[in-house]
């Protein structure tokens, strides 16, 4: 065995740095193609797999060859090729680990690994295939192995993963990745070489040598394959290049068709406008150039609106907002804006773009449509506060209702949506009124009329309504609106002048008869019982008894005739009137007992003072409570009660009989009509002559089979 003494060829050492500098710089300029292209990724990673491992295997076989071996080494071929797709296994399998969308910590390594392993199974190969018989020195190796491990982790790192070399647009990143690349390639032919101890047997090895001709074609079919994926790199980025131009230039088109762009330098002065910057603004391009935004200022927005704007996109953020900018002419515009900063390598702008769209047209829209809200708003407040308004579906179910519907029917909300209006029937009103009613709002028109409705605590109150059917496409009602006026002190009002005009009516026929027939029935009544006391048959004396009756009967309609017609002066004095109210009941206690009705009374209050004549008011209770007592043929309970209400003093008759009928309701108080067999019809009409002399009113609230409820409302004395 003869250890060789190595010494190197120049030319063939410098052809091969450069054959593995232009092989390195061609791997990585389709590896880097291989993230930001859509299409071709095989052709790319295969073409930077076969270049970079082709530049290896150069480094090592023009090292080989570069080495003088005194002659006495030839190449097997098939270990030669053998190599060759060894090597460029391994580089695969580095460069697919760091394929993936983020190359992690983790890639690097298994990609250094894989490195490593290609130029150490290049080399040993290398060896084989020129016969040579070697061995390594295990320390030396291993620092060979490490070095070479560190090389490409390094530039591996500086490529794909370091942020102070990765930040910004540096285009020397590349080619300074090749240099390192192509350090660790050559480093780890060197020290492997240096780590390997070389013996050559003469008896052995074939000794024949290459010639300087075929080394010469080598290096020039080697350098051409390495051109070619130079050029054709080349050739796909100025593609990429013009791709990305037209695109660009569409992008840029498209976006001056539609945005108003500006762009900015650091400090807010307008370096560039498109023509729709220029045509709404009014202002020239060589007006606006120079100048900041402050020329569009409308003085809409607060300092501290754009100094929050400024604050943001200075950070490096985007600002998206809406901006009131005013033209050359004194109007105003509004844009949708969207300013985007653009970023130096220290991560500071140093320009800004923005993009802004025209939205005056929606902004007026929002203004009228707010002003609309508004007057709808008002319109609904104003309607709120004075009527009592409810909404229904098409089938009457009642969806919603305000404030004062919930007052005067005495229902939560709750209660009443999802309800009908039958909910407040009153029992008043017939069939046939609510069957015009709904076929009137049906067909589609307004309905108005007054409806009697019932409040939850069972009294009664009058509306006034308007019912508006809202339609749809096909002009049938989707919805009803119906609005109410509350008229109950009207109707009362309306009832009693009714009830003071039949008194008035009366009068004047009392006024005008009662002085005619009084005389008669005086001289009737006086022959009659000078007859009776000379009369001794009894059927005669049965006939004058009768004949009197029906003198004194007619008298004492004569009598109220007489009230009627001129009341006596009413002498008001101020007095309890629960006392007053005590004494009737009691005096009607026994009879009530008899008629088998419980009879009670309630006060509210122990003193209740008024102004009042005590014989004429107790004349009205007693009259009113014995109406009630008889309404009940089969007994009942008939309540009194006294309680203040708005300063004045309300005595409510409730009784539980039979009730009146509408009809019949309407007809109360009118003269001669009773509904009691002996009855002549002027008791109430009496009753209420005398009430409205103490500025009083009478109301009156009848269900039938439930009762009826006399109100007697009289001023109270306030201390």
């Amino acid at each position: 065995m003869d250890n060789p003494e190595l010494s190197f060829n120049p030319i063939l050492l410098l052809v091969a740095i450069l054959l593995t500098v232009m092989s390195s710089y061609t791997a990585l300029d389709l590896f880097s193609l291989i993230k930001s292209s859509d299409r071709n990724k095989r052709f790319l990673f295969l073409g930077g797999t076969f270049s970079l491992g082709i530049g290896i295997w150069v480094m090592n076989f023009f090292g080989m060859l570069a080495m003088n071996l005194n002659g006495n080494v030839s190449y097997r071929i098939p270990i030669t090729v053998l190599s060759i797709i060894l090597v460029i296994s391994f580089t695969a399998m580095a460069f697919y680990s760091m394929t993936g969308k983020s190359v992690k910590k983790s890639n690097m390594l298994a990609g250094s690994l894989f490195m490593m392993l290609a130029v150490l199974v290049v080399h040993i190969l290398g060896m084989y295939s020129m016969r040579l018989d070697f061995s390594y020195q295990p320390p030396i190796l291993l620092i060979a192995l490490t070095l070479v491990f560190v090389s490409f982790y390094f530039s591996f790192w500086m490529l794909f993963f370091s942020k102070s070399f990765t930040q910004g647009d540096h285009g020397w990143i590349k080619p300074l990745s090749a240099l390192f690349v192509t350090a660790a390639i050559v480093e780890g032919h060197f020290l492997l070489s240096r780590a390997s101890s070389i013996n050559i047997s003469n008896g052995l090895v074939e000794q024949t040598g290459i010639p300087e001709s075929l080394i010469s074609y080598l290096i020039v079919f080697i350098s051409v394959l390495i051109l070619a994926g130079l050029i054709g790199s080349s050739a796909l980025i100025s593609k990429r290049l013009a791709v990305s131009d037209t695109n660009l230039k569409d992008i840029t088109d498209a976006l001056n068709s539609s945005a108003i762009v500006a762009i900015t330098d650091p400090k807010g002065n307008i370096t560039y406008v498109n023509e729709k910057f220029i045509e709404i603004s009014g202002y020239s391009e060589a007006e606006l150039l120079g100048q900041n935004h402050s020329i569009l200022n409308s003085g809409l927005h607060t300092k501290e609106f754009f100094k929050d704007m400024w604050k943001t996109i200075g950070s490096g953020e985007v600002w998206k907002g809406e901006i009131r900018n005013k033209k050359k002419d004194g109007s105003y515009y509004w844009v949708d804006t969207t300013i985007v900063p653009f970023l130096n390598s220290k991560g500071r702008p140093y320009q800004y773009v923005s993009i802004r769209s025209d939205i005056t047209q929606r902004k007026q829209a929002e203004a009228s449509l707010k002003e609309t809200l508004k007057e709808v708003s008002d319109i609904n407040f104003a309607l709120d506060q004075s009527s009592i308004v409810a909404f229904t579906d098409e089938k009457g179910i009642i969806k919603n209702v305000n404030d004062k519907f919930c007052e005067i029917s005495k229902y939560n909300r709750e209660e009443l949506i999802g309800n009908d209006h039958s909910i407040l029937n009153s029992g008043l009103h017939s069939k046939e009124f609510f069957k015009n009613l709904w076929k009137t709002i049906g067909s589609g028109q307004v309905w108005k009329g007054d409806i009697r409705n019932r409040a939850k605590d069972g009294s009664f109150y009058w509306v006034d309504t308007t019912i508006v059917p809202f339609l749809n496409e096909n002009g049938k009602p989707y919805q009803y609106l119906a609005i109410r006026n509350d008229i109950t002190e009207k109707k009362k009002s309306e009832e009693m002048l009714h009830r003071q005009d039949k008194l008035a009516a009366v009068g004047q026929l009392a006024a005008g008869v009662a002085h005619e027939i009084r005389n008669p029935l005086t001289s009737m009544k006086g022959y009659a019982e000078f007859l009776q006391l000379d009369e001794t048959e009894p059927q005669r004396q049965e006939f004058i008894e009768i004949i009197l009756d029906e003198i004194d009967r007619v008298n004492n309609i004569v009598e109220e005739f007489m009230v009627l017609a001129k009341p006596k002066a009413v002498e008001l004095e101020e007095q309890n009137i629960i006392p007053i109210v005590q004494t009737v009941v009691s005096m009607l206690k026994f009879e009530a007992r008899k008629r088998n009705v419980k009879l009670d009374f309630d006060a509210t209050e122990e003193i209740i003072q008024i102004e009042c004549d005590e014989n004429r008011l107790k004349q009205v209770f007693l009259n009113f409570i014995k109406n009630g007592i008889e309404a009940m043929p089969d007994g009942g309970d008939l309540k009194v009660r006294t309680e203040i209400q708005d300063d004045n003093v309300v005595i409510s008759i409730k009784d539980t009989g039979v009730g009146i009928p509408p009809e019949t309701l309407k007809k109360i108080g009118e003269p001669f009509y009773t509904t009691k067999k002996n009855g002549n019809g002027l008791g109430l009409m009496v009753s209420f002559k005398i009430i409205e002399s103490h500025n009083g009113k009478v109301y009156i609230e009848s269900e039938q089979n439930k009762g009826t409820t006399f109100k007697i409302m009289l001023p109270a004395k306030t201390a």
